[in-house]
């Protein structure tokens, strides 16, 4: 079957090594995620959304300050050293999280874990195509890693609540730590010169600097690319009202309980993973703007149609809408792999996490803006908004 194709670089064991130790890293961040829910309750009840809120905005602008300085790490130095030293950090935090106190030491934490967390995601994406044999697998290798990302993501949160039930919701934060040094020895035992030793003598602001341009100069000048990565703003824009607005559609709007939510949400991941499984295998055009354009109008009409939606209904659109928002992500990284020089990968991932981290940024203040003043039309306003980008974006890209 196609849909099983990613699975075949498995094959390779190099990558299928470091395939194994991201997997287990992100069952991890997984059960981390709803360790911090349950520390957001703890500390502060009925304003445990806005702790999360406070997060979740954390998170995004450790990565948009570092992601692009951390795609220059990755080119100029060893990416294997990079993610067993990242990896030990992460791990470092994620066991301090078991003894925190207030939010402030909450917030602290999040903000390093989530710069760890840029500093090993270019160096990981960079790793990926040196380890696939063949350039024909670059594709299914990352679905791959996009297709488990977001399957944990939805048996993560489960695998959470078992642990918590069982040790305690401080206790699970160990496990995560425990994820982290499996994660270290898998990438240890991959030889270094199968990564590729990019380390640089010559390191200086001005270089650094430099090297930043560059890295937004790669993404933004190659045309395939740069529709990839402006495709992935309308997608934002989209889909931040999913992740910033269900819950109040869900249980203020259609009255319904948490299990509902968890279901809703379900429904968005594993559309979301059988987009990410099928994505290399249903587009094989050079520039992919046929997925990415797919992606970014599925995405957008059912998010525009969710205000009007019965639960049932709301169902069949997030399961679209998972489809969508892996369609518009996916090929970028594709592209990149394919375009783009081995040893400027780093930095290309690197200004590709932080800008498309960037429009993440303004979809959630667009979220919170509507799901605040427009209520009964949140969904509407920010998938109108998105296909609105969309229709601007093809008729630019006809007229280049």
């Amino acid at each position: 079957m196609r849909i099983l194709e990613p699975l075949k670089t498995l094959r390779q064991p190099l990558f299928a090594r470091l395939f194994i130790a991201q997997a287990i890293s992100l069952i991890g961040d997984s059960i981390t995620w709803v360790g911090i829910a349950l520390l957001a309750y703890e500390f502060g009840g009925d304003e445990s959304s806005k702790i999360l809120a406070t997060s979740l905005t954390l998170r995004v602008t450790s990565f948009v300050l570092f992601g692009s300085y951390a795609g220059i790490i990755a080119d100029r130095f060893s990416r294997k050293r990079i993610m067993i030293i990242t990896n030990l950090f992460r791990m470092v935090i994620v066991f301090s999280l078991s003894y925190i106190t207030n939010t402030s030491q909450l917030y602290l934490l999040i903000f390093f874990l989530n710069i760890f967390n840029a500093f090993f995601t270019p160096a990981y994406k960079a790793t990926v195509p040196q380890l696939v044999e063949g350039k024909e697998h670059y594709g299914n290798a990352i679905a791959l890693s996009n297709a488990t990302w977001q399957l944990l993501g939805i048996l993560g949160p489960g695998l959470a609540g078992i642990l918590a039930v069982a040790w305690g919701a401080r206790q699970i934060f160990l496990a995560d730590a425990f994820t982290f040094i499996i994660s270290i020895i898998l990438v240890s035992f991959i030889p270094i010169s199968k990564i590729g030793n990019t380390e640089n003598s010559t390191f200086s602001i001005t270089s650094v600097w430099n090297d930043m341009k560059a890295g937004t100069k790669l993404v933004f000048s190659n045309k395939p690319i740069r529709f990839a990565v402006f495709i992935e703003l309308a997608g934002a824009i989209a889909g931040s009202q999913i992740l910033v607005n269900t819950i109040g559609q869900v249980k203020g709007e259609l009255m319904l309980g948490d299990d509902r939510y968890g279901l809703i949400m379900s429904a968005f991941g594993a559309g979301a993973t059988v987009a990410a499984f099928t994505a290399s295998t249903i587009d094989k055009s050079a520039n992919k703007s046929v997925l990415l354009s797919t992606g970014a109008l599925m995405l957008g009409v059912a998010v525009t149609l969710t205000n009007f939606a019965s639960f049932g209904l709301m169902m069949v659109l997030f399961i679209v809408a998972g489809l969508g928002i892996s369609y518009t992500d996916m090929p970028s990284q594709i592209l990149i792999a394919e375009n783009i020089k081995p040893e400027q990968q780093g930095k290309a991932y690197g200004s590709h996490f932080a800008w498309t981290h960037v429009w993440w940024a303004i979809g959630y203040i667009i979220a919170g803006i509507t799901g605040t003043w427009l209520k009964n039309l949140d969904f509407f306003t920010g998938g109108l908004m998105g296909l609105v980008i969309l229709g601007l974006l093809i008729i630019f890209r006809h007229r280049e």
